[in-house]
């Protein structure tokens, strides 16, 4: 999917909400837990309630891997649910994936060739290296970690060089000569509120991906203020 399709998504749509996908079998009814695949069975229930409000749908692998064989199978289940009954819906594999450059490129193969995912989460922190295997893939997306939505994210990200730039700002600006807003996204929590405002005027084209909305405390009405352009 390039960015004029996910464009036109959206304003079809009216929308640019992204439903998560992670299931946890401890949370849903009790009922489901008979089925064969329960979180199959979950996020096909979940889809089909709110595949007429997004445009994105975005599993989280961890969700998946804890439960081995089983989980995969789930997971590539329900990649291909969406991808058969929503096609227009973009997929984003949540994984944050990042390593040395060989490894990248199997982690690439992994999503863009044998499950045909839309996009990946990545960890920049490597360097350019481990990130560019995964922007071999035409009609992929990259979508780099830059400000997160976790508390913990102040530890690093918002620490300053010798010259007062911010480590996130250092990542979005490095990140750019890689790739352009056609093939890269960026991970921007909502709970960042203003900050919003001075990665705008770093990055005013790119998409951003946006989680922390509900249990994180994240406000749609802040990102739409600070972050929409």
């Amino acid at each position: 999917m390039n960015k004029q399709q996910l464009i036109d998504n959206i304003w079809r749509n009216k929308s640019f909400l992204g439903g998560g996908v992670h299931t946890d079998l401890n949370k849903i009814p009790q009922n489901i837990l008979k089925d064969d695949d329960p979180i199959f069975a979950f996020n096909k229930a979940i889809i089909d309630a709110t595949a007429p409000y997004c445009v994105a749908y975005k599993p989280n692998l961890a969700f998946y891997e804890c439960f081995g064989l089983k989980g995969w199978q789930a997971f590539e289940k329900t990649v291909k649910y969406i991808k058969s009954q929503y096609p227009d819906q973009f997929i984003i594999a949540d994984a944050k994936r990042g390593d040395i450059g060989n490894t990248s490129a199997m982690y690439a193969r992994s999503f863009f060739e044998e499950m045909n995912i839309d996009s990946l989460t990545v960890a920049p922190y490597m360097g350019e290296d481990s990130v560019t295997p995964f922007l071999q893939y035409e009609g992929k997306w990259v979508i780099l970690l830059a400000l997160t939505s976790n508390k913990g994210s102040h530890d690093f990200q918002l620490t300053k060089d010798t010259e007062g730039e911010r480590l996130f700002e250092k990542v979005l600006r490095t990140s750019q000569q890689w790739a352009g807003d056609d093939r890269m996204m960026y991970v921007v929590g909502a709970t960042q509120g203003r900050l919003f405002e001075d990665i705008r005027k770093i990055v005013p084209n790119h998409f951003l991906l946006v989680p922390g909305v509900g249990a994180q405390g994240g406000s749609v009405e802040e990102v739409c203020k600070f972050g929409m352009t």
